[in-house]
């Protein structure tokens, strides 16, 4: 009697504590789990006021790194993230789009304030200086490198994925470059509940 007691009580523990287990999502995406990757910082919004990552806490995070001179890239993406708020109604809020800049140089306060609302007035751009971009692009794993272009001017060759965090700021989904905008919200929605 007593092994069938154990048994049973075995039985109701497996079963309580996959219960208080958080669910498993199939993203879209690919699903990041590596500690060693992401994480906090502060930069300068384009309104010339210094932001953390944590100030977003409570909403996911939409994290793309580019820059306001890119010809293709850079527009496209945001043009799927600014569907992507379309697509979520009134979950929108929920969600913060952060552009980070990898051409400080060039990417002032100013530029940014002149081209990331110009997709969605709630779309946030981050500049900072040289070394703390450099930073942040170590953290997130980001490549950006400058090419040189006839004329004397430059392009900037870089990681053309974005990142989504959920809402306690942990680094959750890479999103392939091109990735459509209803898959890009069907995996904002799994973060969002």
């Amino acid at each position: 009697m007593s092994k069938i007691l154990q048994m049973l009580f075995g039985l109701l523990m497996a079963f309580a504590l996959s219960a208080c287990a958080p669910p498993t999502v199939n993203f879209k995406g690919t699903a990041l789990d590596d500690d060693s990757m992401g994480g906090n910082f502060t930069l300068t919004d384009f309104n010339g006021q210094p932001r953390s990552l944590e100030s977003f806490r409570g909403k996911v995070v939409a994290l793309f790194f580019g820059y306001t001179n890119c010809p293709d890239v850079c527009p496209t993406t945001m043009l799927e993230y600014a569907a992507v708020m379309k697509q979520l109604g009134a979950d929108a809020d929920k969600v913060q789009v952060l552009f980070v800049s990898v051409d400080p140089e060039r990417d002032t306060p100013r530029v940014l304030a002149g081209y990331v609302p110009h997709f969605d007035k709630r779309f946030i751009g981050l500049t900072g200086t040289v070394e703390q971009i450099e930073k942040v692009k170590k953290q997130y794993k980001v490549v950006a490198q400058k090419v040189p272009t006839p004329g004397g001017g430059y392009s900037v060759d870089h990681s053309a994925g974005s990142y989504l965090l959920d809402r306690d700021g942990k680094l959750r989904v890479f999103q392939s470059y091109g990735t459509p905008a209803a898959n890009l919200a069907y995996d904002i929605k799994q973060l969002i509940r």
